[in-house]
């Protein structure tokens, strides 16, 4: 018994080592060769085992022919299931190595990415669904990044052209108007002056207003400068009182809605930057409010705690494929730049988002009746806390 134990041992040993070197010699090929010979490697050990003990007498030729054909047809299934799974395996490969290589390639503008749905996994292992699930998710990720991405560079690309147009009108001017002084063909030179410290006025503001937005999509734009406690009640009326001459110019009537009582909506921020915010709602709302119109600043506690501010509009409400990019740098609600009415350089909105989200709130527009809402919800402080 010693002897046979032994002698199949060293057997199965050397079958052992002979699948080792076959798997090493097919390891550059399809994986359905690897897992076939995986599933013989056991049943030549075997067989082999069996043939040797047969030679040397140890088992007899009745029992030998019974183990043969019971290991002939063991043989045959093992290599039928082994290769259907090597091939579904392989199959399951290749279609992730495809969709590997897709993930890499760029779709050109206005081309459609392949669905995902073309990495079909069906029938496949447990790992192989489960890799191909984490590559669709992954796909899709990098699908919106691009979007986002192209959707940036075209933002930009608006924003110089219409700065390079902004600046190009108020410097337009300020080169005639010199020239008029220069060459004397200006009789009143005082209203000559008085025009051209406006146009750099205007300059000013709108290289005041490029340095604000790009302070604010800075990392730490949050710590540049300090913070205490804001109470939006009298952030609201100091905002409304300075604009009600504005509005009373152009017709507007401006109409405050705060909450009764001793709530003063506290948040935590800095004054300076939420005023601004704020500031260029409100003002933004009476330039698009047609004369006779009304805006509405309204400031309230949430119910789930938060502080909301709410400017309302009489514009008439913006086109809904417009809606999604009024916070975008450059954006106007029209087409035309430059006109005498026209302030800023459509940076406004975008300075207030990056406010407010700069102060861990958001910021959102929905249209309404007769016009449209502009709305900001900031985290709120104890009312304990306020100075």
């Amino acid at each position: 018994m010693l002897t046979i134990v032994l002698v199949t041992v060293a057997v199965c040993l050397a079958t052992a080592l002979l699948g080792v070197v076959v798997l090493h010699l097919v390891r550059m090929r399809s994986l359905t060769w690897s897992i076939v010979v995986a599933a013989l490697i056991p049943l030549v050990a075997v067989t082999a085992s069996v043939v040797l003990n047969v030679q040397l007498m140890f088992i007899s030729a009745h029992d030998s022919t019974a183990v043969s054909v019971a290991l002939g047809c063991a043989t045959v299934i093992g290599v039928l299931v082994s290769f259907v799974l090597g091939r579904r395996v392989a199959l399951g490969s290749r279609r992730l190595t495809t969709a590997l290589r897709d993930l890499g390639s760029v779709p050109r503008h206005g081309e459609a990415q392949r669905p995902v749905s073309e990495m079909s996994t069906s029938g496949q292992p447990g790992e192989i669904v489960a890799l191909a699930e984490e590559l669709a998710a992954t796909r899709e990720r990098l699908a919106n990044a691009q979007q986002r991405a192209r959707a940036l560079e075209d933002s930009r690309r608006e924003l110089v052209a219409f700065l390079s147009h902004d600046l190009r009108t108020p410097l337009a001017g300020l080169r005639a108007l010199a020239e008029g002084l220069e060459d004397g063909v200006l009789e009143d030179r005082s209203a000559a002056l008085r025009q051209m410290r406006q146009t750099v006025d205007r300059m000013t503001g709108l290289v005041g207003d490029l340095f604000e937005l790009s302070r604010l999509h800075t990392p730490s734009a949050s710590a540049v400068h300090p913070r205490s406690m804001v109470s939006l009640v009298e952030l609201a009326h100091d905002v409304t009182g300075e604009l009600a001459a504005h509005a009373a110019r152009r017709e507007v009537q401006l109409r405050l809605d705060v909450p009764a009582g001793d709530d003063r909506l506290a948040v935590r921020g800095n004054a300076d930057e939420l005023a601004r915010a704020v500031t260029n709602l409100v003002g933004n709302a009476i330039r698009h409010t047609p004369r006779g119109g009304t805006v509405v600043v309204t400031t309230r506690r949430a119910a789930d705690g938060r502080i909301e501010v709410a400017v309302t509009d009489g514009c008439g409400g913006i086109p809904a494929p417009d809606l999604a990019r009024v916070f975008d740098v450059g954006w106007r609600a029209t087409p035309e730049r430059g006109t005498p009415d026209d302030a800023g350089a459509g940076l406004g909105l975008a300075i207030a988002k990056g406010v407010i989200e700069a102060h861990a709130g958001s910021i959102d527009v929905e249209n309404v009746a007769g016009g449209c809402r502009f709305g900001v919800r900031l985290p709120p402080e104890p009312v304990a806390e306020i100075v």
